[in-house]
């Protein structure tokens, strides 16, 4: 593939998503986390089995991310969330996690849990229609 500029190097297809936020010079420690799968589940899923939904993650609508911050008040915390990226800064502590799944990057919730200093993110996947998912 030829690129417009003679200059360039590579192009901007051969560059991952999220290099951008990657600083191996940042003395801060990674936080812990956990990454969950959550899906919705009526009735007729659960006694039916109507919509071919099963446990995997193929079927589930969102992904919660709790992150502890130990000693970090609410004010503290930076979150940048793009499609396939979540950047968390805070004075002590950073976090760049490349989401398993692309996400809706404009639909996501967060609340910061202070009795527990657990920041829980909270964004919907979004995903191609296929056999599984419909809606």
């Amino acid at each position: 593939v030829k690129s417009e500029n003679r200059k360039t190097i590579w192009n901007t297809e051969e560059v991952p998503e999220g290099c951008e936020f990657d600083d191996t010079w940042d003395p801060r420690e990674q936080p812990e986390y956990e990454i969950l799968f959550k899906q919705s589940v009526g009735t007729e899923d659960v006694f039916f089995g109507m919509t071919g939904k099963d446990p995997s993650t193929a079927c589930c609508e969102d992904i919660v991310i709790k992150i502890k911050l130990p000693e970090t008040k609410y004010s503290d915390i930076t979150l940048d969330i793009q499609d396939k990226v979540l950047d968390l800064r805070t004075p002590k502590k950073k976090l760049l996690l490349h989401l398993p799944y692309p996400v809706n990057s404009k639909e996501g919730r967060a609340r910061f849990l202070s009795e527990e200093e657990i920041l829980e993110v909270t964004l919907r996947v979004s995903r191609q229609f296929d056999f599984i998912n419909f809606a």
